[in-house]
């Protein structure tokens, strides 16, 4: 076992001995029980420019091998959504050939696929509820090409021109219309993007549930599912118990996910969830639990990860990337710490040392001594003495 002298919230260093403990990578098939894609973060190119507001460069090669990794478990991949720093740093051409690279990978191995559509090629200067349609319509037709299943992003031109609840309701239809096959609509809250306050056209996301359901039912089949990721599993499960028989509910509650998967007697949610890929073979295996109904295996698992999620997507929400990219390092699925748009630098140090001390107390370490050593490097760089 290896200690580590490691920063603490408090401004003190504490010495922290590893578990030691390594998660189990071996490949598992896709579980029956529940739906669960993991949203995948890219890898920057360490020797490319990726300043803030510069275009994006991305290591190909690790980007995609990590891909493979969430396969591997038997996970999906959800590509090109939030976690990939979408509107924080991932531009659109970028994520053009991000979402035409892994089609590829998926289509190679009959993988699972799903691909985010959003709006954030428009100049907001220019854009209107047309223009609106027109950028998803593009997009859409990218996701098309790689044979994924689209996921609508909440956009934030929509947002910002919406003047009420009619407005989306007029956007959404005449997206939903031109969908070549049914699409996941995805519902952000603003702890995740602060542009979307307000989406829907309601202040509060709870007098929102019912309007919603009811566009899903008068759209229920072009509706695989819907992407919740509100942070607030009693309005997951309000929703969740409207919707359409066949239409999914996906929790993007990156809090609450244990027992959102696991559900009760009048149902479960599906996963698309960012902390899936910092925990994937730990969630690969609960999920392989509910297959077994083996329900206090999965609690077994799964709860422990729990406060390193929390921690992760703790305020300001929005930098939970950076920690899940600082993971996939520690865990070797990546060369460097770097992130595009200089992402990598948006959590302090006592930030990354706890999400280490989490991450081996929910055993989500692949290989705990070279996670130690890359964190002795970063400790020692950063003028921590070890």
């Amino acid at each position: 076992m290896t200690t580590l002298n490691l920063p603490s919230p408090g401004g003190t260093v504490e010495a922290y001995t590893l578990t030691g403990t390594a998660a189990d990578t071996s490949p598992l098939p896709p579980a029956r029980s529940r739906r669960a894609y993991a949203a995948a973060h890219v890898v920057a190119d360490p020797l490319a420019p990726n300043a803030p507001g510069a275009p994006a460069r991305l290591d190909w090669e690790q980007t995609l091998a990590f891909r493979h990794h969430l396969w591997d478990q038997g996970l999906g991949v959800a590509e090109a959504m939030d976690t990939a720093q979408r509107g924080m740093g991932l531009d659109w051409a970028a994520t053009a050939e991000l979402i035409r690279r892994t089609g590829a990978e998926a289509a190679s191995r009959g993988a699972a696929l799903v691909c985010g559509a959003g709006t954030d090629q428009l100049d907001p200067s220019h854009a209107d509820l047309e223009s609106v349609v027109t950028a998803y319509g593009e997009q859409l037709d990218t996701v098309a090409a790689a044979r994924a299943t689209p996921v609508v992003m909440a956009s934030r031109a929509l947002a910002a021109l919406a003047q009420g609840p009619d407005d989306y309701a007029q956007v959404y239809g005449k997206v939903l219309a031109r969908a070549e096959r049914p699409v996941i609509l995805h519902w952000l809250g603003d702890a995740f993007d602060p542009a979307l306050a307000g989406y829907w056209g309601r202040d509060d996301p709870a007098e929102a549930v019912e309007p919603v359901a009811a566009l899903i039912a008068e759209h229920a089949d072009r509706v695989e599912g819907i992407k919740v990721s509100l942070l607030d599993a009693g309005l997951e499960v309000r929703l969740r118990r409207l919707l359409p028989e066949g239409v999914r509910l996906y929790t993007g509650d990156d809090f609450h996910y244990p027992e959102l998967v696991l559900g009760d007697g009048q149902g479960h949610s599906d996963a698309l969830l960012g902390v899936l890929a910092a925990i994937a073979p730990v969630a690969a295996r609960a999920l392989h639990a509910l297959d077994e109904d083996d329900a206090d295996r999965y609690r077994a698992l799964m709860e422990p990860t729990v406060p390193l999620a929390r921690h992760l997507f703790s305020a300001p929400t929005f930098y939970y990337k950076t920690g899940i990219a600082f993971l996939s390092w520690l865990n070797g699925h990546q060369k460097g710490f770097h992130m595009v748009g200089g992402l990598h630098s948006a959590r302090d140090l006592p930030h990354l040392a706890q999400a280490l001390r989490l991450a081996d107390a929910a055993g989500a370490l692949t290989d705990p001594d070279l996670a130690a050593s890359r964190m002795r490097a970063l400790l020692q760089v950063s003028g921590v003495d070890q």
